[in-house]
């Protein structure tokens, strides 16, 4: 799947799709703005790149403390660039694997 065909997904769709991995799962419910459901997989996810959503997510809240605990546990400096910016770059390296 190419970024722009997950982006018209989050645009078009009511859920994300069945062939989803839980990152990019939890990364659809971001970029649509259910942080809810968002945060529910992003908690199920027990791997670095589980916390770096993680990480994304609380920033996202605004929750920074607790963003830069779980970008520790990630193995990943704060991130300085734009919510939006940060969130396609996930999106691209989940996508990438």
């Amino acid at each position: 799947m190419k970024y722009e065909d997950f982006m018209q997904s989050v645009a078009s769709d009511d859920a994300p799709g069945a062939g989803l991995s839980e990152e990019l799962r939890s990364l659809w419910y971001a970029a649509k703005g259910a942080w809810d459901a968002a945060h529910e997989v992003a908690q199920e996810i027990h791997s670095p790149g589980g916390s770096w959503i993680h990480a994304h997510l609380h920033r996202q809240e605004g929750d920074l403390g607790n963003a830069g605990y779980w970008y520790n546990r990630a193995g990943q400096a704060i991130c300085a660039e734009s919510l939006d910016l940060e969130r396609a770059s996930l999106i691209r390296h989940f996508l990438d694997r």
